[in-house]
């Protein structure tokens, strides 16, 4: 399994990092994209993929971020050879309305930097999908990536699809009341589809509320394969298969 998007370089470890990488690898997780938000995660994703194989880190400014952070630094970071996307970016309307601006600019600079560095981006949408959208698709066929932990609707999901990005399904999808995810797995085609935990947040059932981390990957997959009444290796194989292409882990 690939869990394609994890904040294990974040306070949340500090303690217990070799743990989460043993439990993770235990249950069959084989790779971690490590998601930079901001120059202190965005270095210590760099700094972690040194220590650990497993990790593959990311480098981005998160929408909320977006006052404190500086694109020169980002610009710098984002050479580096490890580095396998840019991200995570976006748009948040959920924590803050009043710098939108800002917002879709500092997300339109990282969509062209990943073009420049012919990168996939990460794209972070919370109370947003509209215009996250509208910013990125003049861009269709130019930029691949992922609407990380996607949280609208089935007709969002295919413009997404529309625009040659993937779908990123999180441990929502394992919640009961989460119908709109459910019904987003269920009519598209695994192909375009991401596993992510988006530790350490959204814990799946039977965790939800508390830490979440890559061990728990494999819920989601069972989750995707219940829904689709199809064997889990299934969805191991073509999830696996959709994230070693976004993010080049073969070459």
């Amino acid at each position: 399994m690939i869990d394609t998007h994890a904040h294990l370089n974040t306070i949340e470890y500090i303690n217990d990092l070799d743990e989460v990488i043993h439990r993770a690898k235990n249950v069959g997780v084989e790779k971690i994209i490590l998601v930079g938000m901001d120059l202190k995660h965005n270095q210590k994703a760099l700094e972690l993929s040194l220590e650990y194989p497993i990790f593959y880190p990311t480098v981005g400014i998160h929408p909320c971020s977006v006052d404190e952070e500086s694109l020169d630094d980002l610009y710098e970071l984002a050479k580096n050879p490890r580095v396998v996307a840019i991200g995570e970016t976006g748009i948040d309307l959920y924590w803050r309305q009043d710098n939108l601006a800002l917002q879709q600019e500092v997300f339109k600079k990282q969509i062209e930097l990943a073009i420049q560095l012919n990168k996939p981006i990460i794209i972070h949408t919370r109370s947003s999908f509209n215009e996250a959208y509208e910013v990125i698709k003049p861009y269709k066929g130019q930029i691949k990536g992922v609407f990380h932990s996607f949280s609208s609707t089935l007709e969002d999901a295919l413009k997404v699809i529309e625009l040659g990005l993937y779908i990123g399904i999180s441990g929502v999808v394992t919640f009961k009341k989460a119908l709109e995810i459910k019904q987003i797995v269920e009519h598209i085609d695994l192909k375009h589809i991401l596993l992510e935990t988006d530790s350490p947040y959204l814990s799946p059932s039977p965790y939800r509320g508390k830490r979440n981390e890559s061990a728990y990957t494999h819920l989601i997959l069972e989750e995707v394969a219940r829904i689709k009444q199809i064997d889990p290796k299934i969805v191991e194989d073509i999830t696996n298969e959709n994230a070693n292409k976004l993010f080049r882990l073969e070459s």
